[in-house]
């Protein structure tokens, strides 16, 4: 069971309920802004407990949980961009009013004008360079670190210990993997997937999975193809 400090807190879900929402869940445990009520998730049953919170129910049935639970909102808590990308469209047309939060957790260093959309996973560790920009639905794993004035494009992701340098722009719905290591100044184009320990010495184009030491391309893909 998941003990919350008492007074006024905002009830938020969790739209997901792998491994990623306990990572999630970390994160949010600390902030005495949001009290964590549960998960939805279509692909187990109602009351299913995971992390010391139950599954409410099926992400279609949003709208009544809403309704009695009093939800201000929550965070889709999948780690596949193109995934969390859908379930956020498909959040959007069945609550308009959704408000998405920002789950970033106290270990997590923020230098000044960063700037922040919805929706954005930060987790321990994890370190943002000055003015760097983080859009909407993007999701900054472990020790990952973002250097100055980046950008991360919407449904972004770095996952554990990557690393960039700064003026680095990463397109919408790209995964930079385990490890992987950017230099100053590169542009990684949307839907791309860096491999896992890569080094990345120059720019990547759009749809491309690239790896190695340097980096090369060495295949397209689809908007929808998996990587985890």
């Amino acid at each position: 069971m998941i003990c919350y400090p008492m007074g006024p807190m905002k009830n938020i879900i969790l739209i997901g309920s792998s491994g990623h929402a306990n990572v999630i869940l970390e994160a949010l445990i600390s902030n005495t802004s949001y009290r964590v009520l549960g998960f939805t998730d279509s692909t187990k049953g109602r009351g299913v407990t995971r992390f010391g919170l139950n599954i409410l129910g099926k992400i279609e049935e949003l709208p009544d949980l809403i309704k009695h639970n009093e939800i201000h909102g929550g965070i889709v808590a999948i780690g596949d961009n193109w995934t969390r990308g859908t379930i956020v469209r498909q959040v959007n047309e069945l609550a308009p009013d959704f408000e998405w939060i920002n789950a970033i957790h106290p270990s997590a260093h923020l230098a000044r004008n960063v700037s922040l959309g919805r929706g954005i996973v930060i987790m321990a560790g994890a370190s943002i360079g000055p003015t760097s920009e983080i859009r909407d639905h993007c999701s900054i794993a472990t020790n990952a670190s973002l250097d100055h004035d980046s950008i991360m494009d919407t449904f972004s992701s770095l996952h554990p210990g990557v690393i960039t340098g700064g003026n680095v722009r990463i397109g919408a719905f790209s995964a930079i993997c385990l490890g992987a290591n950017l230099i100053h100044g590169i542009t990684i184009g949307r839907e791309t997937v860096i491999g896992a320990g890569s080094t990345v010495l120059g720019d990547v184009p759009d749809n491309s999975i690239a790896y190695g030491t340097p980096a090369r391309v060495i295949r397209r893909r689809a908007s929808a193809d998996a990587y985890l």
